[in-house]
């Protein structure tokens, strides 16, 4: 993409309604634009980091042997009534009716939805296991929508949907979910911490929320500190191995780590002192088994071995993939904008030209731009006739990790410069050995954009 037939509206000034590091960069970069309280339109930057963080996730979700589906973001109240939570959600829910007086709602979450599709086709324990997932827009009608995509009323989000014979099947299915999140995040260079937590208006016994450290963070958040020492790696998993699964689930949730709502001081002092972290969290993701909560209610039955109808075992499981944009920033920034990880960047390089016009320059910045695009990379070349500090502090704004600036005293001596956008560093290279690194560094994360 060429920079000047990109639309890309930074802003210089910082909207006074911004309050957090992440909503302030969004809207200065112009990657967002608000449309009413906590609803934003997706402008191109955003919507391509958006679709990124979307393909990682499905990614993920496959190769953990889940099914991708879609199901509407309207939904019949009747459903509702029959699990007996439609009166009892709250305000949250957007409530309507259609031109027949029928009573509808904006789907703040699923699982009635998608225990009436298992219930209306599923019928024998030969079926099972099964996870269906989805990645959909949801609205809560939130009092007050704050902290930009952090915190707004429509948002972008995962949620798959476990169905199992018997709740150990189903804890494995918990388990599964654990690894692949653990995978998902560490892909997006995130650390997000697996922490005890309370089920709230979903139900249910077990679960844990995914958090990221940051002092925007709306969770208070205590742990071990030994936490943030585990990582995931590239470490191969079997997904349907129990053993194997169970492994990870105990060696990422063994040392405490939890939210605000679930925090028990005397188990807190029980961690070595000098270990002991309290700090603030963002939540990106959580996971619940809740048995046969939904199952019994609205007779999501099949037949087992013995030919006795059995109520199936269920789970939930949520990533939300829009206020992962956030937290991503709120992780990755400093004083000059945006700093993505490689996993989840809009382009992979850019291409600064410092003199637009120079026939050598704009030759060597086109060489590169086709170059980068012929390996399959994405660059944006900012070939605006703007000055070199205007360009600079655009690229830094938007934050790719990786930015080649060409000029026509390097190009004398047969050089660019390429620059790490998280350290800063920069070193002098011949633009064919520039090339070369940018495709490297790229391998282990390289996932083409939509």
């Amino acid at each position: 993409m060429r920079l000047s037939r990109y639309f890309l509206p930074v802003l210089k000034e910082t909207p006074s309604e911004a309050q957090i590091v992440s909503h302030r960069y969004m809207l200065r970069a112009g990657m967002i634009k608000q449309q009413s309280a906590g609803i934003y339109s997706w402008l191109p930057l955003g919507f391509k980091v958006l679709r990124k963080i979307e393909n990682i996730v499905h990614e993920e979700q496959i190769r953990a042997g889940h099914i991708p589906m879609l199901m509407p973001t309207i939904q019949s109240a009747d459903l509702w009534r029959e699990s007996g939570r439609y009166d009892g959600y709250g305000e949250e829910m957007l409530r309507m009716q259609d031109r027949h007086g029928r009573d509808m709602l904006f789907s703040p979450t699923a699982e009635e939805m998608i225990t009436d599709i298992f219930r209306a086709h599923v019928n024998s324990y030969k079926d099972l296991p099964l996870t269906m997932y989805q990645i959909q827009w949801k609205f809560r009608d939130e009092i007050r929508p704050r902290f930009g995509v952090m915190r707004g009323r429509e948002f972008y989000m995962k949620d798959g949907y476990n169905f199992d014979l018997t709740k150990e099947d189903a804890l494995h299915a918990y388990n599964r979910h654990l690894v692949s999140y653990l995978r998902t995040y560490e892909r997006m260079g995130l650390q997000a911490i697996p922490m005890r937590a309370d089920s709230g208006p979903i139900g249910g016994d077990y679960t844990h929320e995914f958090l990221v450290l940051a002092d925007t963070g709306e969770s208070e958040v205590f742990y071990d500190s030994e936490v943030t020492d585990l990582t995931f790696g590239d470490r191969d998993i079997d997904y349907d191995n129990v053993a194997q699964c169970q492994g990870v689930m105990d060696e990422f949730t063994s040392r405490y780590a939890r939210t605000d709502e679930t925090h028990d001081a005397a188990e807190f002092d029980k961690v070595p002192e000098d270990r002991r972290r309290v700090a603030r969290g963002i939540e990106v993701g959580q996971i619940f088994y809740f048995g046969t909560t939904y199952s019994d209610k609205l007779g999501a039955t099949v037949v087992d071995k013995d030919q006795n109808q059995v109520p199936v075992h269920m789970g939930s499981h949520g990533i939300g993939v829009s206020r992962l944009l956030g937290a991503i920033i709120e992780a990755s920034h400093d004083d000059k904008g945006i700093i993505w990880p490689e996993g989840v960047t809009p382009f992979h390089c850019g291409i600064v030209n410092l003199k637009q016009g120079d026939d050598e320059a704009d030759a060597a910045c086109e060489a590169l731009y086709k170059q980068l695009s012929n390996a399959g990379l994405e660059p944006l070349y900012d070939d605006r006739n703007e000055r070199a500090g205007g360009k600079f502090a655009t690229m830094d704004l938007i934050g790719l990790p990786w930015r080649i600036t060409v000029g026509p005293r390097g190009l004398k001596n047969g050089v660019v410069e390429l620059t790490c956008r998280r350290t800063g560093a920069s070193e002098d290279l011949t633009p064919d050995a520039a090339v070369a690194k940018v495709i490297k560094i790229f391998e282990p994360h390289h996932v083409r954009g939509l």
